[in-house]
Formats: structure tokens, C-alpha cells, sequence
């Protein structure tokens, strides 16, 4: 059965912004005296963990984590605004596809988040729908995102693809029964990405893959 839709992880795949939510997590943990290296976040990130869990295990309150994670969303949407964040090809490539396919964005950012992301950027025409964190019960690693985001299209898994650049998200995909194209990012690159259908060196190899 022929490809007709593309599924499309958001951070890290369209925006680059996965590091800037690291640094305002580390940030935010390490003045509670919790120290966060890049390679325990992606740990925690690949399982589908929370790092507030380390405040948990120090004896910090449901009530004090959920404080320091509104400070960490406050510092998060600051480098929002103030870093950039554009991936090199993005409009292109979703410019190029858009004549073959239609798309969807399924992601686990917060659609306060997301807003404020494309609050000035023009990409957001070239996709049916958006699915964030609030769309669906269980986020990534979970199959629920990509699950509720075939649903939407009335859709099966063999037509249509997923782009990823994750390991959780990855897993996520092939446990809703999705082909995934990888692409590589140097935040993530440290992750296993067995399983992947492609693997891609940039967005702009997507097309080409998909025309093979």
C-alpha cells in the first residue's frame, strides 16, 4: 500500500530546541543542589523518565517539584524567544513533500510551548493537524501520540511514515507499528536507534528517501 502520510516529531526534527529544555532543566536542578549531565538527561529522556525523579529521591515534595517545573517552563520559554532554534531546510523540505503527502505533527512538547515556538514562523500550513503532550494519554515512549495521530487520519501504519530523531520517540513509532526515518541530531546521537527504517544525516535527505 503506497506512503500517504508523514507523521512528524516536532522538537529536534523541525525546531532545534531539545537542548535549550535541557539547559533550563539542568539549570533549574542544579540550583536545588541536583547535579544533571547531558548523558543522565538522555537516559532518563530515552525511557520515557522524568529527571524530577532525583529531586523525589532527595526528600523534595510533589508540591516542590511542581514549583521548580514552572520555573523550568518560565527559563525554557525565555530561550524560546531569545535562541536561535531554526533548522537549516525545514521549510523546504516541508514545501516539497506537501505536493505527495499529507502531514501531521505529533509531538510531546506542551502546546503552550508549541505556540509560542511558531508564534512567528510560517510552517504550521503545511500540516493537517498538531497533536501535543495534551492530545493523548501517554506520551513517547508510549505508541499512544502516533496511535492517536494515525486515528486521526484514518490512517494504517503502512500509509504512513514517521520522522524522529529520538530514541523514545523511535520506540514510540514502532510500537505503533510505523516505519521510522532517523534523523541524525549531535543532541541525541548518543542514543541506540535499532529498529530505525532510514537513517538520515539531515532533513533534507528525507525526501529522497521517501522516493526511493
Amino acid at each position: 500500500m503506497p506512503r500517504r502520510y508523514i507523521l512528524w516529531d516536532h522538537d529536534g526534527v523541525l525546531v532545534d530546541t531539545e537542548r535549550w529544555y535541557f539547559v533550563a532543566t539542568r539549570d533549574v536542578l542544579e540550583g536545588v543542589g541536583v547535579e544533571l549531565s547531558q548523558e543522565t538527561y538522555l537516559e532518563y529522556m530515552a525511557r520515557g523518565q522524568q529527571c524530577w525523579d532525583l529531586c523525589r529521591d532527595r526528600g523534595m515534595t510533589d508540591e516542590e517539584v511542581s514549583r521548580h517545573r514552572e520555573l523550568r517552563n518560565s527559563i525554557y520559554q525565555e530561550h524560546l524567544r531569545t535562541q536561535p532554534i531554526e533548522i537549516d531546510g525545514v521549510a523546504d523540505v516541508l514545501s516539497t513533500l506537501s505536493s505527495s503527502f499529507e502531514m501531521a505533527v505529533v509531538t510531546t512538547a506542551r502546546r503552550e510551548d508549541f505556540e509560542l515556538i511558531h508564534r512567528s514562523r510560517d510552517l504550521l500550513g503545511f500540516f493537517r493537524f498538531v497533536l501535543t503532550v495534551e492530545d493523548y494519554r501517554r506520551s513517547k515512549p508510549h505508541p499512544d501520540p502516533y496511535l492517536a495521530g494515525l486515528e486521526r487520519f484514518g490512517a494504517a501504519p503502512d500509509q504512513a511514515v514517521a520522522i524522529e530523531d529520538s530514541a523514545r520517540g523511535l520506540r514510540s513509532t514502532l510500537e505503533a507499528g510505523l516505519d521510522c526515518i532517523v534523523v541524525r541530531s549531535p543532541f541525541t546521537a548518543s542514543q541506540d536507534f535499532s529498529g530505525a527504517w532510514r537513517m538520515a544525516d539531515s532533513i533534507r535527505q528525507v525526501p529522497e528517501i521517501l522516493a526511493a
